[in-house]
């Protein structure tokens, strides 16, 4: 993802203005976890800035995905997440934590059988992984999990 300042001058040359609360937006988004929620977004950036809603976090992560700058994810957690890794990936959900990993992987020779029979033309595809991320693959089984 681009630095806060960066973003910060995307927005400029899309005739976007630069705010109290955009800048509190870029700079969570930087120095958070990657997958992040909206209400993750919302929870680090009223740390600093108390009076921002959640409807402007949403407001500005839309923004953010309209320009490229991320991307938005349903993996079927029940929250869309929101990806600052523009580069070619899939991701593992971790049946145990819920926690989102990057995992690098190449479709080129998926085959779709049937799909001109439908009628549609696919363009990209997601593979979502389900699993046990590295943290809890290495914890003892005889340890409660940190639900």
């Amino acid at each position: 993802m681009r630095s806060p300042e960066a973003l910060a001058r995307r927005f400029r040359e899309t005739d976007r203005k630069v705010t109290p609360q955009r800048i509190a937006v870029f700079e969570a988004l930087d120095s958070g976890p990657g997958h992040s929620t909206a209400e993750q977004v919302h929870r680090s950036v009223t740390k600093n800035l108390p009076t921002i809603s959640l409807k402007t976090v949403y407001e500005i992560l839309r923004e953010l995905s309209e320009l490229g700058e991320l991307v938005m994810l349903d993996l079927g957690t029940g929250a869309v997440r929101y990806d600052h890794n523009l580069a070619l990936h899939h991701h593992l959900v971790c049946n145990e934590c819920g926690v989102v990993v990057d995992v690098p992987a190449h479709l080129t020779d998926l085959q779709l059988d049937g799909v001109e029979d439908l009628g549609v033309s696919v363009s990209t595809a997601e593979l979502v992984l389900r699993g046990s991320c590295s943290r809890c693959n290495t914890q003892d089984p005889k340890q409660p999990s940190n639900k």
